[in-house]
C-alpha cells in the first residue's frame, strides 16, 4: 500500500502538484506571516522566497505539460529545474537556521533597514520607536520548535526530492520507451 501511494506520488503529474500544493502552501504561509502576522522578514528570509519564485511557475508548466502530453521530452528537464531550484532552497534555509542557531555568522547587513531617509532627526527618532527590525540571528517565530528557516529548509527540500524522483523517472521513461522503439 505504501509503495503504491507512493509510486504515484512520484509520476511526474503528481509529483508536480505536490510541490505546486506544499510549496505554494509555504509561501503563502511566509506572506500571511508577514501581512497578517505582522512579523516582519529580514533580508535572508526574503531571499529565501527567490526559489519559490522560480520553483513554482517552473512546476506549474511541468504539471501542465504532464497533464497534456505525459509522453513529452519537457516533462523531465522541467521537472529536474524544479529540482535544482528547491534544493537551493533548501540550502538557504540550512544556512538561515545554521545563523539563527550561531553555527556561523550571517552577513553584515542583516540588521533590516528603514523605509526610507528620515527628513529630520524627531522623524527618525519617531520611525524608530514604531519599527521593529528583525535580525536574521534571531528566531522571528517559531513552530513546532523549529524556526520559519529550519521549516524552509524542510519544505523546500522535501519539494526538491520529490522533483527530482520524478525527474528521474520521466529521463528513465523515455530511455526505455526510445530502446524499445
Amino acid at each position: 500500500m505504501t509503495m503504491r501511494l507512493l509510486d504515484r506520488a512520484l509520476r511526474p503529474d503528481a509529483a508536480a502538484a505536490l510541490v505546486l500544493g506544499g510549496a505554494g502552501f509555504a509561501l503563502a504561509a511566509a506572506w500571511f506571516i508577514e501581512i497578517v502576522l505582522g512579523v516582519k522578514p529580514c533580508p535572508l528570509c526574503l531571499e529565501q522566497r527567490i526559489p519559490y519564485y522560480v520553483g513554482l511557475p517552473l512546476a506549474a508548466a511541468g504539471l501542465v505539460v504532464a497533464l497534456r502530453a505525459p509522453r513529452s521530452r519537457a516533462i523531465g528537464p522541467l521537472l529536474a529545474l524544479v529540482s535544482i531550484a528547491f534544493v537551493v532552497g533548501s540550502a538557504m534555509g540550512l544556512h538561515h537556521a545554521g545563523v539563527e542557531a550561531g553555527w556561523w555568522k550571517g552577513p553584515q547587513d542583516c540588521a533590516g533597514t528603514t523605509a526610507a531617509p528620515p527628513a529630520a532627526i524627531q522623524d527618525f527618532l519617531k520611525e524608530l520607536s514604531t519599527v521593529k527590525v528583525i535580525r536574521c540571528d534571531e528566531v522571528a517565530m517559531r513552530i513546532f520548535g523549529l524556526s520559519l528557516a529550519a521549516w524552509n529548509a524542510i519544505v523546500a527540500g522535501a519539494a526538491g526530492f520529490f522533483a527530482a524522483a520524478a525527474a528521474l523517472r520521466a529521463f528513465l521513461a523515455q530511455g526505455s520507451s526510445s530502446v524499445s522503439q
